[in-house]
């Protein structure tokens, strides 16, 4: 979760927000088809995302050398 690292933590990792929710999304119209939903598969994430603070970073001293790894980075 992105809002971890932006509310001042070093690093974030976890399922993307915008995956999960196009995820729900196709769930809803198999449901709405007609589908049942004890039948559906359960589905897990398939996207994550890394979050880099290099603010909090560099206020505990650490040097990052090669962030572009990263999804996003905050500086």
């Amino acid at each position: 979760m992105r809002e971890f690292a932006i509310a001042g933590g070093l690093i974030s990792y976890g399922a993307s927000r915008s995956d999960s929710w196009r995820q729900a999304g196709i769930y809803v119209g198999r449901i709405l088809k007609g589908e049942k939903p004890s039948e559906l598969p359960v589905m897990q994430p398939t996207k994550f995302d890394l979050t880099v603070n290099l603010k909090t970073a560099k206020a505990l001293g650490l040097n990052l050398p090669y962030v572009g790894f990263a999804d996003e980075v905050i500086e």
